[in-house]
């Protein structure tokens, strides 16, 4: 499994405007295809901080998302409300627990 983990920091005013964008595409992310699980996480100190934790079924499908409209779309939007440089990291599940 490849998992893609992104670290994003907002503006603080502009926070809203980023969750009302995430909860607007956040089915049609998780229905792309190859997208297998989606997940937003917020800092529990810096309130500001945002992660999002996905799985795709290969490095293929996540670049397969990254090259598509929706994601061009999304990311536009969602940049501009950045506050530090996001940071992202490609990961593969080793061990999962349930």
């Amino acid at each position: 499994m490849f998992v893609r983990i992104v670290k994003m920091g907002f503006q603080e005013d502009k926070i809203d405007e980023f969750l009302a964008n995430f909860e607007e595409n956040k089915a049609k992310i998780r229905g792309f295809e190859g997208c297998k699980f989606l997940e937003l996480y917020r800092g529990k100190d810096n309130t500001n901080q945002f992660f999002t934790y996905s799985y795709w079924e290969d490095e293929a499908a996540l670049e397969n998302y990254r090259n598509s409209e929706l994601f061009k779309n999304v990311w536009a939007n969602t940049k501009v409300l950045f506050n530090e440089k996001p940071e992202a990291w490609s990961v593969d599940k080793v061990v999962s627990l349930e």
